[in-house]
């Protein structure tokens, strides 16, 4: 999608904050424009941690590649999660590239996923999925596991600790991991982690209708 194909009105994708649609859009400010807030790169229609995450992809994948994110906008619109999303969209984003990230990142996330891992179990049965998908993505960086394990009994951190800190922390390290790697399919892996953030965070409820009644039986 070039910018002489967007119609008149309609805000370009381009990195960084912008005034007004005029001046261009990232990623979440579209998205407020589509949801009819006010405009802004934080609106309050998505869930922190996904807008966190689709700014910074916004701001990092090329010129390129962010114009495909276009489609997956509408997406972002009404999923504001629930009390599960700050374990769930986290872990399932670390786990997507902790294998293809540099040993330093692969570090940071395995030390979130441990903490995540945690909470989940202590959290009982109805976090035994997240968990279970914290101790996967684990098994694949024992490395990294040994290297936090070496730095000592674990600090006892709170949900809300995790949710304010731990948690963003594992998103901006994903993100920053997938650029640093580097390779030519650094836009392409990009925009797969945007998807698998946005999976992970729960639809919006007309939206999981059409869902189910697309599904085939």
């Amino acid at each position: 999608m070039s910018s002489s194909a967007v119609p008149d009105g309609v805000p370009v994708l381009s990195r960084g904050r912008h005034r007004s649609p005029r001046r261009g859009a990232c990623f979440m400010e579209f998205a407020s424009f589509l949801a009819g807030e006010k405009w802004s790169d934080h609106p309050s229609c998505t869930h922190p941690l996904l807008a966190q995450l689709a700014r910074r992809v916004n701001d990092l994948i090329s010129d390129e590649g962010r114009q495909q994110l276009v489609p997956l906008i509408p997406s972002v619109v009404g999923r504001d999660g629930d009390d599960r999303t700050w374990l769930t969209l986290p872990v399932a984003v670390a786990g997507a590239q902790i294998l293809d990230v540099p040993e330093g990142t692969q570090r940071v996330l395995a030390a979130g996923l441990l903490s995540a891992e945690r909470l989940c179990l202590a959290a009982g049965p109805e976090r035994s999925a997240t968990a279970r998908d914290a101790r996967a993505a684990l098994d694949l960086v024992p490395g990294a596991v040994r290297w936090v394990a070496r730095l000592g009994p674990p600090a006892r951190i709170s949900p809300k600790t995790f949710a304010n800190r731990c948690a963003p922390t594992m998103i901006r390290c994903a993100v920053d991991g997938v650029v640093v790697s580097g390779g030519p399919q650094v836009d392409a892996r990009l925009r797969a982690l945007l998807e698998t953030a946005i999976a992970a965070c729960p639809a919006p409820e007309p939206v999981r209708a059409v869902l189910e009644v697309a599904r085939p039986a």
